[in-house]
């Protein structure tokens, strides 16, 4: 095993396109780094560097305690599991695992100890002498990790392994992989474009933008603190809330004016982002996530200057709870990153829904299953004010607390 680690490691190609730019990163030994963002964002790239896959640029890749450059990727002590599976049709899987060690001519008896050991970790065992096109898109991508797992390399790349499997088994093997990581304790780096892959699986997430790192950090800080609006709006599903919204003196405390309504701001609110202070009087990006935001009905003795109204344009019933969208009289926030995440997604823009007018913006809550609101009636949410998130307009950074260095 062995820590990697890029040092300013930048790709430029011949037409000046920074596909990396300047990335600073370390993962440790044994940990399971993810890296994720849109597409084009560079994660591929960088993780092709390691590779050995694309020449670097700019800057210094270690594996361990040695430059890389310039080593082939034969030499690298990597072991790399594709997006497509990448077996031979005409080997079995016994012999597609064990494909790599006859290369290394290694014994036929170490070979076979090497194959078994890794297809009773991998659940392999009664597949061994079948074909891969006997196997399901599952038990493939064991098979390509089993190809990596008897190499015993120091790291193990994986480029969105999971793509091509159907939702429910791309769940049941993402747990699958992430419990096989932890048992090997071997360094992996991970890239998906699926932000929940990334949420459940690395022990740090990276997130990259347009070549470069947006924040490096455990899974729930990502959510509780992301340091910008694009980590705000990438992290989470259904995606963040995004407002227009201006900070104002509410008597003994602040609150958040959202078109025409006010969400009051308490205590715990200023406790953990101070600078808000700074910002009375001047224009926020207010973030709210769907699961905090509750039906009032359900909420027995809700205070009612953290409510929000509005009329319910779409409800949708998912048994454990109820998606509700409603239209408030507020703008959705404009900024270069809200339309990026927008695009990622396949949403042309931010323009207002069939229905919707256009001074007014459709907000998403998560309310629980027992909830009785109905579509085109008005709908009174909760907000819990503890978990709301601020952006500043302009740098896009969050408002925490300005002694740090944050907006």
């Amino acid at each position: 095993m062995a820590q990697v680690a890029f040092e300013r490691v930048s790709k430029i190609y011949p037409d000046g396109t920074r596909a990396v730019n300047d990335i600073n990163l370390e993962i440790r030994d044994g940990e399971f780094m993810v890296l994720v963002g849109p597409s084009g964002c560079g994660k591929t790239t960088a993780l092709r560097m390691v590779a050995g896959l694309e020449e670097i640029s700019e800057g210094a890749l270690k594996i361990g305690d040695r430059i890389v450059n310039h080593v082939p990727s034969r030499d690298r002590d990597i072991a790399m599991v594709f997006q497509s599976y990448a077996l031979y049709p005409h080997l079995s899987v016994y012999e597609n695992i064990a494909f790599g060690l006859r290369l290394r001519k290694m014994s036929k008896q170490e070979i076979d100890e090497r194959v078994q050991r890794a297809a009773s970790v991998l659940g392999l065992e009664d597949y061994l002498k079948r074909k891969p096109r006997a196997l399901s898109g599952g038990q493939r991508q064991r098979v390509a990790m089993g190809r990596a797992i008897v190499r015993q390399p120091a790291a193990f790349l994986m480029d969105e392994p999971l793509s091509n499997l159907d939702a429910k088994l791309r769940v049941q093997t993402r747990a699958e992989i992430a419990k096989l990581q932890s048992d090997l304790g071997v360094t992996t780096i991970y890239v998906t474009h699926d932000q929940i892959e990334a949420m459940t699986m690395g022990d740090r997430v990276a997130v990259m933008r347009k070549g470069e790192l947006q924040q490096v950090d455990e899974p729930q800080t990502l959510y509780d603190r992301p340091v910008n609006l694009f980590v705000g709006g990438f992290i989470g599903s259904p995606a963040m809330n995004m407002l227009d919204a201006t900070i104002e003196n509410g008597g003994s405390a602040l609150r958040a004016k959202i078109g025409e309504q006010h969400i009051a701001l308490g205590v715990e609110t200023l406790e953990s982002r101070p600078a808000l202070k700074n910002y009375v009087g001047k224009p926020v990006i207010i973030g709210i996530r769907p699961e905090d935001l509750e039906d009032a009905a359900l909420e027995s003795g809700a205070p009612s200057d953290r409510i929000l109204v509005g009329r319910l344009e779409l409800r949708e019933a998912l048994g454990s709870e109820i998606m509700a969208h409603f239209a408030i009289k507020a703008a959705h926030a404009e900024t270069d990153e809200m339309k990026e995440l927008a695009a990622d997604v396949g949403a042309p823009d931010t323009t207002p829904q069939i229905g919707v007018r256009e001074d007014e913006a459709v907000v998403v809550g998560r309310f629980g299953a027992r909830s009785q609101v109905k579509t085109g009636e008005e709908v009174r949410a909760v907000v819990d004010t503890r978990a709301l998130h601020f952006f500043d307009p302009q740098s896009g950074n969050g408002i925490y607390d300005s002694a740090k260095g944050d907006a």
